[in-house]
């Protein structure tokens, strides 16, 4: 590591549930997903507010059924992507929160220097393979699909100001099968996504993420506590 630069995003274990500013532009599958694993204390986080990029969206609807609040930041009604991204890390910060999960999250943000290493994303493929503008949902299934590859899978990672960029965190790997459709591919990594996404954000609350020029270290619990 000598002449490296190294950054710990968080110093130390949180001594309590770990603060999500969740952004969607969906239907909220992931945001369920944590919500569920909140509930069954399987992650010790809470939710203090759900940011959308477009009204209508029914992960809206899953977070006001459990009691948080939503906001609508359209990218559509902001003169610019950093006009954009102010609103919404204006909400962030107003809200206190610890990290940004990118759940199903399309728009792209212009990430403040006070967020670097804050903002996780989930991708549905094995990043660098079929990712970035324009490959997202159904369409990097069909496009694995259409290539022949054997394995596919997931990615989160830290987010930068690129598409499917930044420090990867964690992956999982889910076969390829000759009879797969993109739904049927599709719904095996999201199984895959299910276990990922809480992971990375335990070991992010666990102080157990140490970013490494374009790496990312993970620190076993015994360094992560210091």
């Amino acid at each position: 590591m000598t002449g490296m630069t190294s950054v710990r995003p968080i110093s130390r274990p949180l001594n309590r549930p770990i603060r999500l500013g969740v952004l969607i532009s969906g239907g909220g599958t992931t945001l369920v997903n944590f919500l569920r694993r909140i509930d069954a204390g399987q992650l010790r986080a809470e939710i203090p507010i759900v940011i959308a990029s477009r009204p209508g969206c029914g992960g809206l609807d899953h977070a006001r059924a459990a009691g948080i609040r939503t906001e609508v930041v359209a990218r559509k009604a902001c003169a610019s992507v950093e006009d954009f991204s102010d609103h919404i890390f204006a909400l962030l910060r107003e809200n206190r929160v610890d990290l940004v999960p990118l759940a199903g999250f399309l728009s792209l943000i212009r990430i403040p220097d006070d967020f670097t290493n804050r903002v996780m994303n989930i991708h549905n493929a094995l990043i660098p393979a079929f990712c970035g503008k324009g490959l997202y949902g159904i369409r990097v299934h069909q496009a694995v699909l259409a290539r022949g590859v054997k394995i596919s899978g997931c990615t989160v990672h830290f987010a930068d100001n690129l598409y499917d960029h930044g420090p990867i965190i964690v992956q999982r790997a889910v076969p390829v099968h000759e009879e797969d459709s993109p739904e049927a591919l599709a719904a095996r990594v999201f199984e895959a996504e299910c276990e990922a996404y809480p992971q990375a954000i335990q070991l992010f609350a666990d102080a157990r993420l140490e970013v490494i020029e374009s790496r990312v270290r993970i620190l076993d619990a015994a360094t992560g506590n210091d």
